[in-house]
């Protein structure tokens, strides 16, 4: 009997981790070759041929560049960063969030996929020192505060609401997907290219 119960929550618990593995978000990034209805095909940038379900009330965010000058103490932001060989943090893109996007958004230092290596640091600026090439920010967050170089000349832009009409062919989109245990991929938000400012993160 004991053996039976072991093996039963063993399978609960296979099945728990299947589950949870299938919901797992993954990032997208890629170029739009077509949309058909709700279903929106992309070159991902791995050369992979993807169909992103949208869910029907799917929403859609446009690229818009910001400059150093944009950026300021308060202001909720989500720097990508590689380590530099000091093991000080420096920015290779930026993004400032909307302000409703605040407690959306979650917080926190974590790894991210832009390049191998790097992470993202989604936090507030509580400090901000400018330099000769760039600034230095401090940015809390719930569980802690990180400092980041951001370097001059690097992508930086916010979004701002868009539509459908902005989902081309050729226009550079990211989304955090789910995909389901059949392998459909759906998402309910995108975030485009317009006027020739891409989504960096």
């Amino acid at each position: 009997m004991k053996k039976h119960a072991i093996l039963f929550f063993a399978g609960v618990l296979a099945l728990a981790s299947a589950a949870a593995s299938a919901q797992a978000p993954v990032r997208i990034r890629g170029t739009i070759t077509s949309l058909d209805g709700n279903v929106l095909s992309v070159k991902s940038r791995d050369g992979k041929d993807l169909k992103i379900v949208l869910a029907d009330n799917a929403t859609v965010a446009a690229a818009k560049a910001v400059t150093m000058a944009d950026i300021k103490p308060g202001d909720f932001v989500g720097p990508a960063s590689r380590k530099r060989p000091d093991g000080t943090l420096e920015a290779i893109s930026l993004q400032v969030f909307p302000a409703a996007l605040r407690g959306v958004v979650p917080e926190g230092h974590t790894p991210w996929d832009l390049e191998p290596g790097s992470m993202m640091t989604n936090a507030t600026i509580s400090g901000m020192v400018t330099t000769s090439n760039g600034r230095e920010l401090t940015l809390e967050y719930k569980d802690g505060v990180q400092k980041v170089f951001v370097p001059a000349g690097i992508p930086m832009f916010t979004t701002v609401p868009g539509d459908r009409s902005l989902l081309v062919p050729g226009a550079t989109i990211f989304t955090g997907a789910r995909v389901a245990a059949d392998g459909t991929i759906t998402a309910g938000r995108v975030t485009v290219s317009k006027d020739g400012v891409k989504p960096a993160n």
